[in-house]
């Protein structure tokens, strides 16, 4: 492969033995656009996270779970794939005192420390990419402008919110707070953008000091008239000024966001001043949705749930009358969303996989790939949207017929894991472990499981997954009031099927105690049910959520649909 000569090439002139490329680019967000994915580039690996070690003699092509079916398929000829946690980089190349050269813009400290132990490596800082240096690309120009979210959609000013920081900058005697992830740019300052595919960011970084003095860092060109009016107080300056200002700055104690800080500005930062140990507090604000934001979110499902549900009924009148495969299928779901006015654009790209493709988590269809969806097979979709205002993410898995009592038999143990997390009983200390542990509990009774986590947290009308809390097996955030979670257990059998069933669900408040209610409003696929495993909770539970799908949707179909939706939303 010429782009690995290349780079081995560099390797020599710049006298080191490795060099590290990871999928993100430099603001640490999930998507990237065509000309920062300097992964894909050098790997073909196409996911959404991961990072190649290039050596002189071998390549290594580190994933998570999700991706270790895909990555082989993409890049196993030329990279030795490695899923962690399984297997970490510091056991892989343990012993071999390497020095491994990165480019300090595109890593975290958090992320270098994690997976590198500083015993066995030398961690290089190159001024310059690699990559970039060997890619002649040309960088697609975006001049769409950022806004603002109306008052009735947010649920607190701007000002209220940078009161919030000043006053944590006051509690943790910090001078400065340095915020580098753009999500948490977009929710203080309740403004969107359209820098990112999936999601309505603005590329940005923020310097905000204890005198309220805000400088705001983007393309100048997407700043409207009104929003300098509307920001009045805010100082808008160009990208490119972020590290001439900040070196400026000297004996001052800062505050910055260890996820999404690269080691260039930190070093820039630390050259004067002092960092506190302290994390930016925006992710655990921006976690809890307003009253105000949840009746926006529930809305944005009900949408979304009409759009899925129609096309749920659209697929299996239809894929044994005339050939609908993967693309086809996703295209078609793509314009039954679009025909909702709040809808914006997808939240993450469609998983549309038929048969044996199901079982790759992160499938994403090619024209190589796509399969046409059969008889007999089952059928699993997981797709989005960004409403205005919500963020939407389900997963259903279609029969197509099947009659596999297997399959069946699988994913009623799905589904009960799916409800035990929706019945979960939150007390003050529950976390996300807690959770994920009873989502797994009926597939591992028969010595099954799957690799990925049971839920992530989803933002209001931004990133579809947002941290810090997660149904995970090693999320320690606590499960709060006004926080959405994805519930998404699933199973996955190499070349043969996939099952996923997945909700949003949200925490409110009842009788003073903390439950998970349902956002999604999808039917669950009754006919791959194997009833004899339920128990009377579970079908109670089925028909519960079944009722309030179809009170939800009844005014959203046709006729015909509304025919299908009573069969589907029927009690067993």
């Amino acid at each position: 492969m010429e782009k690995i000569k290349k780079i081995r090439k560099a390797l020599r002139r710049e006298k080191i033995d490795g060099y590290l490329v990871p999928k993100n680019d430099k603001f640490f967000g999930e998507y990237i656009s065509r000309s920062d994915d300097r992964l894909n580039y050098i790997s073909n690996f196409s996911g959404s996270y991961g990072f190649a070690l290039i050596l002189k003699n071998k390549n290594y092509l580190f994933i998570d779970g999700r991706y270790t079916s895909q990555a082989k398929n993409e890049s196993g000829k030329f990279f030795e794939i490695v899923t962690f946690p399984e297997r970490m980089p510091k056991e892989v190349l343990k012993n071999r005192k390497l020095i491994i050269g990165f480019d300090p813009k595109l890593f975290t400290e958090k992320t270098l420390n994690f997976f590198f132990d500083k015993k066995y490596f030398k961690l290089k800082l190159l001024k310059r990419n690699l990559i970039d240096q060997i890619w002649k690309r040309k960088i697609a120009k975006n001049n769409t402008k950022f806004y603002n979210l109306p008052h009735n959609s947010v649920g607190l000013n701007f000002k209220s919110k940078i009161n919030k920081i000043i006053h944590n900058l006051n509690k943790c005697g910090a001078d400065y707070q340095f915020i580098t992830s753009c999500e948490n740019n977009a929710w203080l300052l309740n403004i969107r953008g359209r820098d990112v595919k999936y999601a309505p960011l603005p590329l940005s970084y923020i310097l905000i000091n204890k005198k309220k003095e805000i400088k705001f860092f983007c393309d100048i060109k997407k700043i409207s008239f009104s929003l300098r009016k509307q920001l009045n107080k805010v100082k808008f300056i160009k990208l490119e000024s972020v590290q001439n200002i900040l070196s400026k700055i000297s004996k001052k104690k800062f505050i910055i966001d260890a996820n999404s800080c690269s080691i260039f500005f930190k070093n820039v930062i630390l050259k004067n001043n002092q960092i506190l140990n302290f994390n930016d507090p925006i992710y655990h604000l921006k976690a809890i949705k307003s009253k105000n934001e949840i009746d926006n979110i529930k809305k944005a499902h009900i949408e979304d749930g009409a759009a899925l549900t129609k096309f749920i009924f659209w697929v299996k009148k239809n894929f044994s009358k005339i050939k609908i495969n993967e693309i086809s299928a996703s295209e078609k779901l793509y314009r039954f969303r679009k025909e909702n006015k709040s809808f914006k654009f997808p939240s993450f790209p469609t998983i549309s996989g038929a048969g044996p493709n199901g079982a790759i988590i992160h499938y994403k269809a090619t024209k190589k790939t796509n399969r046409t969806l059969k008889n007999g097979e089952i059928y699993l979709v997981d797709s989005g949207g960004q409403y205005e205002f919500g963020t939407t993410d389900v997963t259903r898995t279609i029969s197509l017929k099947n009659s596999n009592k297997r399959i069946k038999g699988i994913f009623t143990r799905v589904l009960k894991g799916h409800i035990a997390v929706a019945n979960y009983n939150i007390n003050k200390n529950t976390i996300g472990a807690h959770v994920d542990k009873v989502a797994r509990k009926y597939l591992k009774d028969i010595g099954l499981d799957y690799s990925h986590g049971t839920g992530h947290g989803v933002g209001y009308f931004l990133n579809v997954h947002e941290g810090p809390h997660a149904i995970s097996k090693n999320n320690k955030s606590k499960i709060k009031e006004g926080m959405v979670l994805s519930n998404e257990p699933g199973y996955y059998e190499k070349n043969k099927f996939g099952i996923r069933i997945e909700n949003l669900i949200y925490v409110k408040k009842v009788s003073n105690k903390n439950v998970f209610d349902d956002l999604t409003m999808v039917p669950i696929d009754k006919s791959l049910l194997d009833t004899s495993l339920l128990n009377k909770k579970e079908k109670k539970w089925l028909n519960s959520y079944h009722k309030k799908v179809y009170e939800k949707l009844k005014n959203k179909m046709s006729p015909i649909e509304l025919t299908e939706l009573k069969k589907s939303c029927s009690t067993i």
